[in-house]
């Protein structure tokens, strides 16, 4: 048997997220169907991160096995060739039949986009949170800084986490501000912030409520110091909103 691995990206909007369920349409679900209609084979394929409903992915890691002996080149024109045009395979190789997805993942690279003052690119809808008020990204960047390191992030863990443990290391959260965004080729002069939070492994929600709190800080509704309180509370109750799902995007998996 043979193992391949994959890279792809996918708009989640009109999706129920990464991960199989019994009612919904998801992008795991239609990868297997894809990969099967391919192969001609039953197919499985396990995913790096399960994103939730709505949420897109640059570079989502998936890996599946197979008999065929179709190239990985063939594999990927032919499970594009039966995929959504919102879900595309952008690179296909073969690996060792240790590798996996999830487990074997270094770090994962979160971003959310947030259009943070006045009216939004209508191209930029659903991509990013729109805020009718001006951020204090200082305040949020100070706040960020006491989440670095390896913590018990209960207070940002969503409901129904299946997670054993809430106990995770962030590696690096950071906010960039910036006038303007590129988009599909596009100069657009939209006031732009962008948070990127850099982890071992995520709970259920962790990344949005990770940044509706922060939005709670650069709003001065919380000051930046309670952050720390925050933290060790373990209380999801003091923590901020969870965020949108449509600003959220998967960016990168370090392996």
């Amino acid at each position: 048997m043979r193992h391949i691995k994959l890279i792809l990206q996918y708009d989640g909007t009109d999706y129920s997220g990464w991960q199989i369920q019994k009612n919904g349409t998801t992008i795991q679900g239609l990868l297997e169907k894809a990969v099967s209609a391919v192969t001609g084979e039953p197919s499985g394929v396990t995913g790096a991160a399960r994103t939730d409903a709505g949420v897109h992915a640059l570079g989502q890691v998936a890996a599946f096995t197979t008999g065929s002996d179709l190239s990985p080149e063939v594999f990927m024109r032919a499970i594009n060739a039966n995929l959504p045009q919102d879900i595309r395979i952008i690179d296909a190789e073969e690996c060792g039949p240790d590798f996996h997805p999830r487990y074997d993942a270094k770090n994962k690279t979160y971003s959310y986009l947030i259009s943070s003052t006045g009216a939004y690119s209508v191209f930029l809808k659903r991509y990013s949170w729109n805020m009718p008020y001006k951020l204090n990204c200082d305040a949020m960047q100070e706040a960020a800084s006491c989440l670095v390191g390896t913590h018990d992030f209960a207070c940002f863990r969503g409901s129904g986490c299946s997670s054993k443990h809430p106990i995770r290391t962030i590696h690096n959260i950071e906010i960039k501000e910036s006038a303007s965004i590129e988009f599909i080729g596009f100069q657009f002069t939209v006031p732009i912030i962008k948070i990127s939070v850099t982890a071992s492994a995520f709970l259920r929600h962790m990344a949005r409520n990770i940044v509706g709190t922060l939005v709670e800080i650069g709003r001065n509704r919380i000051p930046p110091s309670r952050m720390e309180e925050i933290l060790k509370s373990k209380n999801r109750r003091l923590a901020g909103r969870t965020a949108t799902a449509c600003g959220l995007f998967l960016e990168k998996i370090a392996y």
